[in-house]
């Protein structure tokens, strides 16, 4: 347990994984929300098919409008990482229960397509 995790008491509700397991985790849930949290240029820009485009600085606003997928899979993914494990944590502490954070970034799941 981190230092931050013994202080709040507080664990991470999701599941960091990289580029590679990106590509079998879509493959299995044809039904899973992809949350893109970059910002619209980035997103315009090129970004992981199906995704969904909620910058992680609008997710509290625009949350009901992916309540259906609470109990679903949920990937999220920015450019590095940083912004994505933020929006998982909100995601988190909203309710949502099956989140897959991809660690590094969009970036190293394009060399996987």
């Amino acid at each position: 347990m981190n230092f931050m995790q013994r202080l709040f008491g507080r664990k991470s509700n999701f599941q960091n994984i990289n580029g590679e397991e990106v590509q079998a985790l879509i493959k299995e849930n044809k039904d899973m929300l992809i949350l893109d949290v970059r910002t619209l240029d980035e997103y315009k820009s090129g970004h992981i098919p199906k995704a969904k485009n909620i910058p992680v600085n609008e997710l509290n606003l625009k949350i009901n409008s992916i309540k259906k997928y609470q109990d679903k899979p949920v990937l999220v993914y920015c450019a590095s990482g940083v912004r994505s494990k933020r929006a998982s944590n909100i995601l988190s502490k909203s309710g949502f229960n099956n989140l897959y954070n991809l660690s590094r970034g969009i970036h190293s799941a394009i060399k996987y397509k």
